[in-house]
């Protein structure tokens, strides 16, 4: 598993550095993820069981945030386009957290 050097965590996911570890051990756990999209998406929310398939160990997603619940994982997203808009007055997601990680 990739993450996000700046990992949005929801408000309700307690322990968050136990659930990065039983992600990256695939163990199963009621966590929805929010990762940078392949394609030309821009986000995409997938519940942790999904990561689980052969393909994502090989080919493992960036995970830019954590949530406890699907509607948190929405938050989480809105959160993030609104920090976009107002850092720089656009929606590419990818663009803005890619900028981010090079500002700091």
């Amino acid at each position: 598993m990739k993450f996000y050097k700046y990992l949005y965590i929801g408000d309700t996911v307690k322990e968050p550095g136990r659930v990065k570890r039983r992600l990256k051990l695939h163990a199963g756990q009621m966590i929805y993820v929010v990762c940078l999209a392949q394609g030309d998406d821009q986000l995409e929310i997938y519940h942790c069981a999904y990561l689980k398939q052969r393909y994502y160990r090989h080919h493992p997603p960036v995970i830019v945030g954590i949530a406890a619940s699907y509607d948190e994982a929405v938050e989480l997203v809105v959160r993030i386009t609104k920090e976009s808009l107002l850092a720089t007055g656009g929606c590419d997601l990818k663009a803005y957290l890619k900028l981010r990680t090079k500002k700091v």
